[in-house]
């Protein structure tokens, strides 16, 4: 027998303990959804003149035959493919992106449909799915469109003429083209599930201009991002373009009017509130806590049922998270009136009490820093009568107890402004912990006799059923 016969086939091998990204970052890290949609088979555009080389009266039907040409989809993950065609398309959007910047008067009604159609061409699909259920936004590199070079073209077409979406806003456009505009909206929200960073940081800047210019759109697309992170929350736990869509939030929750209707205040309870559940929130808690400080900057009264629900949703076994809400509690107090910390103030502390006292020394290190925030400790001060003996005891302890010194180091200073606040409150406090701790170790020792003296008994019982004292 050949020694070819007898060799096993070769495998590539995988080390277990090498990093995951590192394991990834050998595979193909590009996805094309355009490959779906294309033909086939080879695309052939004729070329037409450059916009600028023909008069003004041909301009109109040579930027339309453009926008038609434009329609075309290609597919990019064969790179060697139609490329002649792929780059007269390319410099085409741009050659149109260019001209739009610096003409108005050729963008006539006709016009209008043709532009919407085009960029539905391009931009609009369904997103295919992840290459690996394994992908982690936070260590992994993310996967890249392989058509960006003409995706590019088409939202920067869009974004940069303010212009298109005032002309549009006029009121001699028919409803049923205003209307496209609806389907037109619902399917750029859904495009913000790219995982191409790129595309949905253009996403964000045409959503923005598309809710600023169309009133009458503005209901439905908070509506519509309402919907996404209810799915989010409650079905897949996967979107991302979750911190895109709160950054446009950001802004639009600035503008609210005041005082805030009854369905801007229920988004914020029953939405917003419950995004803090999610496993990935550290991908977009920045946005989400600027979104929640917002609403309470303009709504004081919203801080008790805000602060209470992130009580209810506090992570108990996520140290991460944990820092993460401390972060965010202590951003929402920066805000805070006095009037409405004394209605969540011995819930808020009862929860920093237990923080003070997490074996994991950053939690423990996250909640002592409140002390070092002027406003905070001043509401702290007011209202010491009621905090202090909330915390006393944690505190105290820890200082006796904590592995960490940097911590010990931190509660000495916690006690000693305690201290200087109230001193009378202190030493009651001090005093009434000490009895308590001997009358503890006074149960703890009584306890120990009693086991003492029923193990004797026990051993007692023993020896006389084995005869070796009489009974």
């Amino acid at each position: 027998m050949s020694s070819a016969a007898t060799t096993p086939p070769s495998v590539d091998k995988v080390d277990g303990f090498s990093r995951k990204s590192v394991r990834k970052a050998k595979q193909k890290r590009s996805q094309s959804s355009s490959q779906f949609r294309s033909q086939g088979k080879p695309i052939e555009l004729t070329p037409l003149p450059l916009l600028k080389d023909v008069s003004a009266q041909e301009q109109p039907e040579l930027f339309l035959k453009k926008l038609q040409q434009c329609c075309a989809v290609f597919d990019f993950m064969d790179t060697l493919s139609d490329l002649k065609m792929k780059e007269y398309k390319r410099s085409t959007l741009n050659e149109l992106v260019d001209y739009v910047t610096v003409s108005r008067g050729y963008l006539t009604e006709q016009a209008y449909p043709e532009v919407v159609k085009m960029v539905s061409y391009n931009i609009f699909r369904t997103l295919p799915p992840s290459d690996s259920n394994e992908f982690d936004p936070e260590e992994d590199e993310p996967t890249l469109e392989a058509s960006w070079p003409h995706l590019q073209g088409v939202l920067l077409k869009i974004s940069s003429i303010p212009y298109f979406f005032t002309c549009v806003c006029s009121s001699s456009f028919s409803p049923s083209f205003l209307c496209a505009f609806h389907l037109l909206s619902y399917q750029l929200l859904e495009l913000f599930d790219s995982e191409d960073p790129r595309e949905r940081d253009y996403l964000k800047t045409v959503l923005h201009r598309i809710y600023g210019k169309f009133l009458g759109l503005r209901a439905f697309i908070r509506k519509q991002i309402n919907n996404i992170f209810l799915r989010f929350v409650y079905e897949t736990e996967h979107f991302n373009g979750v911190a895109e869509l709160l950054e446009i939030l950001g802004s639009i929750i600035n503008g609210f009017a005041l005082p805030l209707k009854a369905e801007h205040k229920q988004f914020l309870v029953k939405v917003l509130i419950p995004l803090h559940t999610v496993r990935s929130l550290s991908l977009f808690h920045a946005q989400l806590a600027y979104c929640i400080v917002q609403f309470l900057e303009k709504d004081p009264a919203l801080t008790e049922p805000v602060i209470r629900g992130l009580l209810k949703f506090w992570p108990k076994t996520c140290s991460q998270k944990e820092v993460m809400f401390l972060g965010e509690l202590e951003e929402i107090l920066d805000v805070i009136e006095p009037t409405q910390f004394v209605k969540i103030q011995e819930p808020l502390f009862r929860q920093i009490s237990k923080c003070v006292s997490s074996p994991h020394f950053q939690v423990a290190e996250r909640a002592l820093y409140y002390w070092n925030n002027e406003y905070i400790m001043s509401l702290i001060e007011e209202n010491s009568n009621v905090i202090l003996p909330i915390m006393f005891t944690s505190l105290y302890r820890i200082s006796k107890e904590h592995w960490n010194p940097a911590i010990v180091a931190l509660v000495y200073n916690v006690l000693k402004a305690f201290m200087e606040m109230n001193s009378t409150l202190f030493d009651e406090l001090t005093s009434t912990y000490k009895s308590d701790r001997q009358r503890e170790k006074k149960k703890e020792k009584e306890r120990e006799e009693l086991w003492k003296r029923l193990e004797d008994l026990e051993l007692k019982r023993s020896l006389q059923s084995d005869g070796i004292i009489p009974t």
